[in-house]
């Protein structure tokens, strides 16, 4: 197969995205007879029918939609070296992209990596945190999207190298009302009686919750999905379910609406977490730095 062009696949992904070559032309400012014919090109390098003609314009076909994927990725990555390219012409003599989860977050990270900063030699490094699920933390580090990846040490590590750092602890939050809100802590079988605000992009520890509620017996609730902690807790101040939270995560929103915070007392409630790189070895400078760094003040935390 000749080398993909990048022009190319822009106007691919802008067809695909507006359905329509006129309209995909308006955007680049470039008529649509150019794009067909680029078009036409790329059917010919990769060997496939690409596009389906309908009524009022196109739409991918199945091998369409398998390069599209490819090509937003291609993109993406060819955006992230000009950003990054620039970013050393403006004087920045290293980067770190990291993805974590927003447990990692609300831990330690932030002022871990502030201390990094602050340190004479690494003033010249840029670091850039983006917040993900576990699953898409893993699978980022695997692509080559980010050199570091922290999330909670039961994901799918498979073809990763890891290293271990902080780690949390899950509670039960619920409305001040609530039966359970005069406790202080609780073990998971006695939430199970109550209806739960659950997360499905939080897919590792919904899997553990359930398989913890099987263990004893019982089903676990859902009531209501929501997509992150900020509407789950908004939930459970409605007074409409509980919420399993970590407790870094929970409490700052705890003081600022009377919510209740309960630590679970099952031993699987303390999580830990860990680094993942795809080749220690073979890490950037500075993204070497960082990593020593974070796993030292992992075992600082533990002392």
């Amino acid at each position: 197969m000749r080398d993909l062009d990048i022009t190319t696949l822009r106007l691919f992904v802008s067809v695909c995205e507006t359905g329509n070559i006129a309209r995909a032309g308006q955007r680049a400012n470039i008529v649509g007879s150019a794009i067909s014919k680029r078009l036409a090109q790329l059917e010919d390098t990769v060997g496939a029918k690409l596009l389906t003609r309908k009524r009022r314009g196109v739409e991918p076909t199945e091998a369409g939609e398998t390069l599209l994927e490819h090509a937003r990725a291609i993109l993406a990555s060819s955006e992230r070296i000009e950003r990054d390219m620039s970013a050393y012409a403006s004087g920045v003599k290293g980067q770190v992209r990291i993805l974590a989860t927003a447990s990692v977050l609300a831990e330690s990270l932030a002022e871990d990596i502030a201390a990094f900063l602050q340190a004479a030699p690494h003033r010249n490094i840029r670091v850039d945190m983006e917040e993900r699920v576990s699953q898409e933390v893993v699978r980022g580090v695997r692509e080559g999207i980010a050199s570091l990846g922290i999330c909670w040490d039961a994901a799918d590590f498979h073809g990763l190298e890891r290293r271990p750092y902080r780690g949390d602890r899950l509670a039960i939050v619920t409305a001040p009302g609530h039966p359970l809100a005069d406790r202080e802590a609780v073990f998971f079988e006695d939430a199970l009686e109550y209806e739960h605000v659950s997360m499905p992009a939080a897919g590792a520890v919904l899997r553990m919750l359930q398989t913890a509620a099987n263990d004893s017996g019982k089903a676990l609730r859902h009531r209501v999905t929501v997509s992150n902690f900020d509407s789950a807790f908004r939930v459970v101040l409605a007074g409409l379910a509980i919420s399993v939270a970590p407790i870094e995560v929970a409490t700052p929103y705890a003081m600022a609406h009377g919510l209740r915070v309960l630590p679970l007392k099952d031993a699987w409630s303390r999580r830990r977490f860990a680094i993942c790189m795809r080749s220690e070895a073979a890490l950037p400078a500075a993204a070497a730095l960082l990593l020593d760094h974070l796993v030292a003040a992992g075992a600082s935390s533990e002392s």
